[in-house]
């Protein structure tokens, strides 16, 4: 794909994703999402089916996105505790930072969009199962019941999903500090986990 494709794709994607937030998936249309890149209509069918297909690639890429920035993260340490916290970090820091791209990948429900891809559906997964992975680490002795480990991990995200949403959508008690709602909601998870840890043990 030449340079000059490739940055009209992009463009074409961060039109629609802006426009999908700021209108809704219904209003989306792909003369709007042309309007706003400065291109044709048709030009945008050169690169997806159709607006179902772009939204997926806008889902796709914010979980890749996601990925990465966890991926790394979980590269750089190797005590459980601390990754686990990082991670935790990691995935707040994302959706604050970027809202819409947030939004797209988890809080669009439109009532008639095509089904997401399995293939898609299983890589965008693999988020969570660096989460798992992180948990499993501190079953070394097999105290676990079977995926226990990957239910904790939902349970984890659940929370932490709930302070990315809470703050994005401007719904925070403007009393409380966000950093210290943030910590406060980490603090818990890990509280909770040291607590399940021995229990299990």
């Amino acid at each position: 794909m030449s340079q000059f494709n490739s940055e009209l794709r992009r463009l074409i994607l961060d039109e629609a994703r802006h426009l999908m937030i700021t209108q809704g998936y219904n209003s989306l249309s792909m003369r709007k999402i042309a309007s706003k890149a400065g291109c044709s209509a048709t030009s945008i069918y050169l690169y997806f089916r159709n607006k179902d297909d772009l939204l997926h690639a806008l889902i796709e890429e914010g979980f890749e996105m996601l990925r990465a920035r966890l991926v790394e993260t979980a590269a750089t340490i190797q005590d459980p505790l601390q990754r686990l916290e990082a991670l935790c970090r990691e995935y707040v820091q994302f959706g604050l930072l970027n809202p819409e791209y947030y939004e797209v990948m988890f809080l669009l429900r439109p009532e008639h969009m095509e089904r997401y891809p399995v293939e898609k559906f299983r890589r965008a997964r693999k988020n969570l199962e660096l989460i798992t992975d992180t948990l499993n680490m501190f079953d070394r002795g097999g105290q676990y019941k079977a995926g226990d480990a990957y239910v904790r991990a939902h349970a984890i995200t659940a929370s932490l999903h709930g302070a990315v949403v809470l703050v994005n959508a401007g719904r925070l008690d403007v009393r409380i500090d966000k950093s210290i709602f943030v910590d406060t909601v980490i603090l818990q998870i890990m509280q909770s986990l040291k607590s399940y840890t021995i229990q299990a043990h």
